[in-house]
């Protein structure tokens, strides 16, 4: 479905953000991947489908760095189709607790980052009348929890963002959309379920039990594959009228 077109996704070595760009290269777009950790394993995944798929090591705090891959990934996949702004980072602490190095570090990489590729991605899309942005944002885009207000400021931040671009780009072929994840067993989740199992003593079974009663109706982790297809539906035909939505897959979370 997606053969001819190009997509960028960032913080897409691990988690949510490989399987998307699993997913839009098993639909034959050709993939640039971002991010830190296992990249030659994230890249071998990704070349089951996409024998071309290249990487970009943009720090995504880094402005200057953002518009580096998106200029790169422009040149060496001949355009920018399909953008996923998926990198984001975590702190927890209540808001008289919390490092202001960490609070602008979060705001960084969670929402500017997203501004800073979409406002280097939107022209060719817009030339092109054919584009897709999706910004991965999360339940807490929808609600909020204590000690966790960098990252809730961030992701309402993102829905605003999507929103207001949504809106820019209403009478072209280009739309905006968030899709807001419940409770995702990425590293990032995994962390916070290990030191839940440090801090009640209890094992790691009974932690994610614990996690997810307190949020989550399902209880029963979204994965990165539910969200990617998502995803697919949203770059598809069917995906041409869904413009501004942040579309919350998480188990029943907000519908408390």
């Amino acid at each position: 479905m997606l053969k001819g077109k190009t997509a960028l996704v960032t913080g897409s070595t691990s988690g949510i953000g490989l399987g998307m760009a699993l997913a839009l290269a098993r639909n034959g777009a050709r993939v640039m991947l971002n991010g830190f950790g296992d990249i030659e394993g994230a890249k071998s995944q990704v070349r089951a489908f996409d024998s071309g798929v290249t990487y970009h090591g943009a720090d995504m705090s880094k402005p200057a760095e953002i518009e580096d891959m998106v200029r790169a990934c422009q040149k060496e996949l001949g355009g920018l189709d399909i953008l996923v702004n998926n990198a984001g980072i975590q702190h927890v602490a209540n808001v008289e607790d919390f490092p202001p190095e960490r609070w602008d570090a979060i705001i960084a990489i969670n929402l500017s980052s997203a501004f800073h590729t979409m406002r280097m991605a939107l022209p060719g899309m817009k030339q092109r009348n054919w584009g897709r942005v999706i910004n991965v944002a999360s339940a807490h885009g929808l609600v909020a929890s204590a000690a966790k207000s960098a990252y809730v400021a961030a992701k309402h931040g993102i829905v605003g963002l999507t929103k207001s671009a949504a809106l820019e780009c209403a009478t072209t072929g280009v739309t905006v959309n968030a899709i807001c994840p419940g409770w995702v067993l990425t590293p990032l989740v995994q962390k916070q379920v290990d030191a839940r199992a440090a801090k009640d003593g209890v094992d790691n079974a009974e932690a994610t039990r614990r996690l997810l009663g307190e949020k989550q109706p399902s209880m029963t982790f979204v994965t990165p594959e539910q969200l990617a297809e998502l995803a697919i539906f949203m770059c598809s035909p069917a995906g041409d009228n869904v413009r501004g939505v942040a579309w919350n897959v998480d188990g029943g979370w907000v519908a408390q």
